[in-house]
């Protein structure tokens, strides 16, 4: 089986669990998502299947969409509710308050990466170092926030829509948000509404796919074509003979290609009858092969 089926990660599980819950509802040995959700995370996962699972290294950079609830007043070590409490702060500010404070985190910031996540620093994860109790400096990372609102509020406690670039982390957002406002903020909830082009309506639980299985439907329903992931690379079109050689791991004279993609830039590559073919890359005078969808895949 080769595609993408687009996981509504439960909550409180690892990506690396949702990711095994999958491969053993469909029996699929290659499986591997596009990147890591945290734990207390719900939301879009896209995870490549068999064959697709080659094509890993060459994910096209995509913005993520999250809705986030986070509570005023605390902080904790991890940004979100599941850490120790660090302190406990009076609130004095409200929904005006925090309107304000918004609009000095929209656009390109810079931010500090938590201790509590996945980034290797020195060939380390920084959550193995937290974990023992070490705190190293961050270099901080500039992130783009594409768009940052308020979409509902009670008492202390605020949900935000946010859109963002990849790499962004919604804790640490959160927390600087709390310093802003002089009272610190913990984040209580936190849902990935989109990611790599695909949305939650693009999505199944771990439970429905489980149910597929049971019925004897087949898992076609959830399958997506795996070329859908990297739309928004340039197509290329080639001919019955260029499509050939291209499939035997040939590459092709960039003058011989109508409509080339700029130079150095990765496309996908189309035989003249629209089959998807693989992964291609404009060097300047070649088309190079970076990965190839082969008929057994």
């Amino acid at each position: 089986m080769t595609g993408i089926i687009c996981i509504d990660k439960d909550k409180d599980i690892t990506s690396f669990k949702a990711v095994a819950k999958v491969r053993g509802i469909i029996g699929e040995k290659k499986v591997g998502h596009t990147g890591t959700l945290d734990p207390m995370a719900t939301g879009v996962l896209p995870v490549m299947l068999g064959g697709a699972t080659k094509f890993l290294d060459y994910l096209p950079d995509s913005d993520k969409g999250y809705r986030a609830v986070f509570k005023l007043g605390i902080t904790t070590d991890t940004l979100d509710i599941t850490g120790n409490v660090i302190c406990k702060m009076p609130v004095t500010a409200g929904a005006k308050d925090v309107e304000a404070a918004l609009e000095k985190f929209r656009g390109e910031i810079m931010q500090i990466p938590p201790m509590y996540s996945a980034k290797s620093v020195n060939g380390k994860r920084l959550y193995e170092l937290a974990r023992q109790g070490q705190v190293i400096e961050r270099e901080p990372c500039a992130v783009n926030i594409k768009s940052l609102t308020l979409a509902d509020y009670s008492d202390d406690s605020y949900t935000i829509d946010v859109l963002c670039s990849k790499g962004t982390y919604i804790r640490s957002l959160i927390d600087d948000i709390g310093k802003e406002l002089g009272c610190g903020a913990v984040m209580t909830d936190l849902v990935r509404t989109g990611a790599m082009g695909f949305t939650l309506e693009d999505c199944v639980t771990t439970d429905e796919l489980q149910r597929l299985r049971d019925d004897g439907a087949g898992f076609d329903s959830a399958v997506k074509q795996l070329e859908e992931i990297y739309k928004s690379y340039p197509c290329v079109v080639v001919t019955p003979a260029q499509a050939k050689r291209f499939s035997n791991g040939g590459d092709l004279d960039i003058k011989r290609i109508k409509n080339p993609p700029e130079k150095d830039s990765v496309c996908r590559v189309y035989s003249a009858e629209k089959v998807f073919l693989g992964l291609g890359k404009n060097d300047g005078q070649e088309l190079k092969v970076l990965r190839l969808l082969t008929r057994r895949d």
